[in-house]
């Protein structure tokens, strides 16, 4: 009775969503491409962005309605940009931290102290040189001031696999990075974005795995900060048995209720999904990604050359603009405002 439920729900929201046509009065932040966006504690939103080897980010102090001319926070020769591959980013309440990382490999990071708005190159993340040539990962952080990230890593040997590493609030050095998957058939999705949450001390770690000729989306879960995981968990029901990288990693997120949510596409179809339960469908789309604010859980997806949104709470879908890697953020007004790049520009909206 509940999935059936659940699937009512989900049915309103693909008819919604493919009926409402695109809002007006977009705007642009800069010339650009793959944003990334967060909100801090205070409410202050950065969005960082890259432009060929150069790592921007541009702040905004009035709630996503204008935002600040873009700063340079650094120049990456040979910098990985587009297809999920580009600077990340995530602000906890003192700090903000940026990684991007070279096609030789390395992982580099960048600290900003909100109290100074300066950014500082801090170094790299991986501890083996060149160990992270493809370019995919994910950062979060918590309220204070711990910063987690996971990425692809070939160190293990026969391709990439799942590593992981946490920053201290204290020392502000990366720990030791540490195999926390490695698939049975020696190698997980080679060109999916791996993806990391926190909410206290639970951490969830989402990718893609390639096992027994499946890309079917895994999770990995720890309770004491990173510390430990659990055995990996498939996410859903079906499977996908592809021959192929379908180049799209999902999202993920957890609420203030310890509450884990993904969203991820298969076979050119986008699913909700919470772990142990079936997934559902939200309609045709890639490149989703979900966000969580308040009582709100956000999604957002590529549909062709459409970004959409779909608030869940409401039941709601709307097409934003047209562009493609739509990220969002949930305001404390319960606003969702969205950044995506159309036409090498960054563009943002609230709705």
């Amino acid at each position: 009775m509940k999935h059936t439920f659940l699937a009512l729900i989900f049915t309103f929201i693909f008819f919604s969503v493919h009926s409402r046509s695109v809002l007006p009065d977009e705007k642009t932040i800069a010339t650009g491409n793959q944003p990334q966006i967060s909100a801090d504690d205070k409410g202050i939103v950065r969005v960082v962005f890259g432009r060929e080897d150069k790592i921007f980010c541009t702040t905004s102090l009035d709630k996503g309605e204008t935002f600040s001319n873009p700063v340079l926070v650094a120049t990456v020769p040979k910098m990985h940009l587009g297809m999920s591959r580009g600077p990340q980013l995530a602000s906890s309440f003192n700090y903000s931290v940026i990684t991007a990382q070279d096609e030789a490999g390395n992982i580099h990071w960048y600290k900003l102290t909100h109290s100074s708005g300066q950014w500082e190159s801090m170094g790299i993340v991986n501890d083996l040189k060149g160990s992270a040539p493809e370019g995919l990962m994910g950062i979060a952080s918590d309220k204070k001031d711990h910063f987690y990230a996971v990425w692809l890593d070939t160190r293990a040997g026969g391709g990439n696999n799942i590593y992981f590493a946490s920053l201290s609030n204290k020392t502000f050095h990366w720990s030791k990075n540490r195999l926390v998957y490695r698939s049975p058939d020696k190698l997980v999705c080679g060109c999916c974005k791996p993806s990391i949450a926190v909410q206290g001390s639970e951490v969830a770690i989402m990718f893609r795995n390639w096992l027994n000729g499946s890309r079917d989306l895994y999770l990995l879960k720890s309770l004491d900060s990173g510390a430990s995981f659990a055995e990996a968990q498939k996410i859903g029901i079906d499977t996908w048995k592809l021959n192929g990288c379908p180049m799209d990693g999902g999202g993920l997120s957890i609420d203030a209720s310890n509450v884990i949510r993904t969203t991820w596409q298969r076979k050119g179809m986008v699913y909700f999904c919470q772990p142990g339960q079936n997934e559902v469908n939200i309609g045709n789309g890639r490149n989703c990604a979900i966000s969580e604010g308040g009582l709100n859980t956000v999604l957002t997806f590529d549909d062709k050359d459409t970004v959409k949104v779909v608030k869940l709470k409401n039941r709601n879908g709307i097409a934003v603009g047209n562009g493609s890697f739509i990220k969002s953020v949930v305001l404390p007004d319960n606003k969702v405002l969205c950044v995506w790049e159309q036409d090498n520009k960054i563009k943002f909206r609230k709705v």
